[in-house]
């Protein structure tokens, strides 16, 4: 019987993200019916105005926005696990700061002293380094300490340092750049295109397919690390896998999209919730669709809500996630 409830609420939620395609492809500033929709995407028609905005518009930035919010929750779920902490999300160990930090360097800073424009893929050359050091700091760290509330609290302190250094480079940064890093702080999906999305496929899928080996582990994780190794578990490199994997995943969202906050932390808890399971062989693939469904119904909301104002992802996606973090700290039975 839970066998069967599992695989009706995987069909049911993948339903619900085809629905949400549609529903998608159909809402905006320009409005396409329900049925041309279905027949653009059908007959993969792309030489008139409608299949032009739906093929080279609205489907790619409806496919990046899900595979994000799948890495995300993918993200928090190993870190929760990891860290055996239901309020941690997968930018809380400084890896959206190092990438911001990056940014800032960039677009307030002057690193592109000499281009008449930044580039939006320059901009996520500079997140993705940003995120690469940090990454790389933890992954060093993680060798050397054993206990990982320490490297949490480190992971904290070195997001305050790159906060503190952006907020130096913002109070000297000229008004029209500060402008413009702000609206990339709070995250937005709009402007992307297809080859983003083929980056952001094939940079996470061989991240994605390593957690088919470490699904086990994870499980014998819960249990505490002493119960994990009378497993046969190799807790250094386990540990460093999980930094790595999660590290990542939260960095190429961040590299294109900005900062999207609450996904990683309120979905895992979703997942628990609607499967009822520790059991991580099915709460990866259950946090994956569930946040892909949730991201691409916050992006939908920032699109339409003030359309033609788009609203910043990050405002819909902490309006969605803060009340549900509530709820879990006032309902310590759903925390892990």
């Amino acid at each position: 019987m839970k066998q069967l409830r599992y695989y009706m609420l995987f069909i049911c939620s993948v339903a619900i993200f085809i629905f949400l395609l549609i529903v998608n492809s159909t809402l905006g500033s320009v409005h396409i019916p329900f049925n041309e929709v279905c027949k653009i995407i059908y007959l993969h028609i792309t030489d008139s105005t409608f299949g032009s905005i739906v093929w080279n518009i609205r489907l790619p930035r409806i496919l990046f926005a899900s595979l994000s919010g799948a890495y995300l929750a993918i993200g928090g779920l190993l870190l929760q696990v990891f860290f055996r902490n239901p309020i941690v999300g997968p930018y809380v160990l400084g890896i959206s700061s190092g990438a911001t930090l990056m940014v800032a360097l960039v677009m307030l800073a002057g690193l592109s002293v000499g281009l008449m424009a930044i580039h939006p893929f320059f901009l996520s050359l500079a997140a993705s380094f940003g995120a690469f050091c940090v990454v790389i700091i933890l992954v060093l760290l993680s060798s050397k300490i054993k206990d990982v509330v320490t490297l949490l609290i480190i992971g904290l302190m070195m997001g305050y340092l790159c906060y503190a250094i952006t907020s130096i480079l913002i109070t000297f940064a000229a008004k029209e750049k500060v402008k413009g890093f702000v609206l990339w702080e709070m995250g937005s999906f709009s402007g992307l295109t297809w080859k983003e999305f083929y980056i952001l496929f094939l940079a996470g899928i061989y991240l994605i397919i390593s957690l088919c080996f470490i699904k086990k582990p994870l499980n014998a994780f819960l249990l505490g690390e002493e119960y994990a190794k009378t497993m046969g578990l190799n807790i250094k490199l386990f540990r460093n896998l999980i930094v790595i994997i999660s590290s990542l995943l939260a960095g190429l969202v961040t590299a294109f999209a900005g900062p999207v906050a609450f996904i990683g932390l309120a979905v895992p808890h979703m997942a628990r919730l609607s499967f009822k399971t520790s059991d991580n062989g099915i709460l990866i693939p259950a946090a994956a669709i569930i946040g892909a469904n949730v991201t691409i119904l916050c992006d939908l909301i920032a699109r339409i809500l003030f359309s033609p104002i788009e609203l910043p992802i990050s405002a819909i996606t902490a309006l969605f996630g803060a009340p549900i973090v509530i709820f879990l700290l006032l309902n310590r039975r759903t925390l892990i």
